[in-house]
């Protein structure tokens, strides 16, 4: 067990005073329990057998920068060592005692587990430690909560909280039944009368109503998805998508090479909607350059439900940059956990780009043990070093995209008539023009272009 040692220091009451406001388990709702604001945290962890002191503690620090991004402050960190977790409270009940007395002595507001508890454990766990508990679950959904700006991110979010929400409502017995005894039930006669509908029976069927409507409303957005990805098939661009663990540096490399001002904060999660810009390829090439969500350990599953409409955008990348912070020291962790997630949407099979960022503050030995870990050949055309911040290696990361995504265009040589000047310009925009020449009956010109426009230009042929 370690304590932060300001804990210490400060009294309750100067503790309470910096507290801010953090997380609330979804948007307060009429009848429904509702988390209430969280300041101040205890973190617990249960250690299995094989798991090492410091897995346990980079885990720890992960949810504790979770708890930071939502607001929280950490106090005190409690770690167990057991084969399996209880069933009944998930940590033994001397754990349990010892969390209540740890919450009381820091004027803790809540115990924060890194792990998924039950809705029976997390009940049980509060009644004996007598304090609000969360689990690692809820304080990444507050975090998706806070950061999605469009309807269909808000709409997700909401979706998988309330999925989170309905096992865990807590019902307050007969006392807010609907009575109907006496004549007040209608004639149903003996064994009719008494409690009616309880709360917890409107708020479940409340929420199962919410329910129904997000998803219907995602699967209009997923149309409208579907519809704009049929747009873009038809024109000529190819599109390369940024994957990799939140905070990896993703909003960075995509402002880096394409000029965007997308929002790069140096938070997790900052990037819930997709941000898509063009990007120019040193062989003449125009892509489209997709930021996305970032990924996480133990990314809750209903959470990747929720968003995979959104995630499928990577499955249909001609080329996925999964970006890596090189000077993360658990870079091969959240590597495996990126493609834990791929395997999860069924984007595992991509062509991919191992591009190693931050190489101007990481030591230069985890360098190149990362890159080995996808290449043995320090050459390889699949990995590329950078760094977003300085510009280093950017140059060499666009060759290495302009080398591994395939290039669907073909040379032609046409004259086209005055009449048809659009393909010129199309020719322009999204190929390579090589010669053009005015003639009196259209242009001739000699270009490398996308198939489509390839096949229109073939009406024309240059020797007619």
């Amino acid at each position: 067990m370690t304590t932060d040692p300001s804990a210490d220091d400060l009294s309750r009451a100067e503790l309470r005073r910096q507290r801010r406001s953090v997380i609330t388990e979804g948007a307060p709702r009429e009848g429904v329990d509702v988390i209430r604001p969280v300041e101040l945290a205890v973190v617990v962890s249960v250690q299995p057998p094989g798991m090492t002191d410091a897995d346990v503690a980079a885990s720890l620090d992960e949810l504790e920068a979770l708890l930071d991004t939502a607001g929280a402050r950490v106090v005190e960190r409690v770690v167990q060592r057991r084969d399996t977790p209880e069933p009944a409270t998930f940590i033994g009940r001397g754990k349990v005692d010892e969390l209540r007395q740890l919450a009381g002595r820091h004027g803790a507001d809540a115990v924060v587990f890194d792990d998924d508890l039950s809705p029976a454990q997390q009940r049980n766990l509060e009644e004996g430690i007598g304090q609000k508990v969360l689990d690692r679950t809820i304080v990444i959904l507050d975090i998706f909560a806070q950061h999605a700006t469009s309807r269909e991110g808000k709409a997700q979010v909401e979706l998988a909280q309330l999925t989170y929400l309905l096992p865990r409502l807590r019902g307050w017995g007969t006392a807010l039944s609907r009575q109907a005894g006496g004549r007040a039930a209608g004639g149903v006669g003996i064994g009719g009368r008494g409690p009616g509908e309880t709360q917890l029976e409107v708020d479940r069927r409340r929420l199962n109503r919410r329910i129904t409507a997000l998803r219907r409303d995602l699967a209009r957005f997923e149309q409208t998805r579907h519809t704009k990805a049929a747009e873009r098939e038809r024109t000529p661009l190819q599109h390369v998508a940024l994957v990799g663990y939140t905070n990896a540096g993703k909003s960075s490399l995509l402002n880096r090479l394409t000029g965007a001002e997308a929002l790069v904060q140096d938070r997790l999660f900052a990037t819930l909607d997709p941000t898509v810009r063009r990007l120019a390829l040193p062989d003449g090439r125009t892509v489209a350059l997709s930021d996305t969500v970032g990924f996480v350990r133990k990314l809750p599953h209903g959470l990747v439900e929720a968003f995979k409409s959104t995630l499928e955008e990577s499955t249909r990348a001609g080329l996925l940059l999964h970006v890596v912070d090189a000077s993360h020291p658990e870079a091969t962790a959240q590597v495996d956990a990126v493609h834990e997630v791929l395997r999860e949407i069924d984007a595992a099979d991509r062509p991919s780009l191992l591009v190693l960022n931050k190489v101007d503050v990481a030591n230069p030995a985890a360098v190149r043990a990362l890159a080995r870990l996808r290449d043995p050949d320090p050459d390889s055309a699949d990995v590329a070093t950078v760094s977003a911040v300085t510009g280093e290696g950017c140059d060499q990361l666009l060759a290495r995209i302009a080398q591994r995504l395939p290039d669907p265009r073909v040379r032609v040589q046409a004259l086209v008539p005055w009449e048809r000047s659009d393909l010129v310009a199309q020719a322009h925009e999204h190929g390579d023009v090589h010669t053009s020449k005015h003639l009196d009956n259209g242009t001739l010109i000699d270009a490398t272009v996308p198939a489509l426009t390839a096949r229109a230009l073939a009406e024309y042929p240059a020797d007619a």
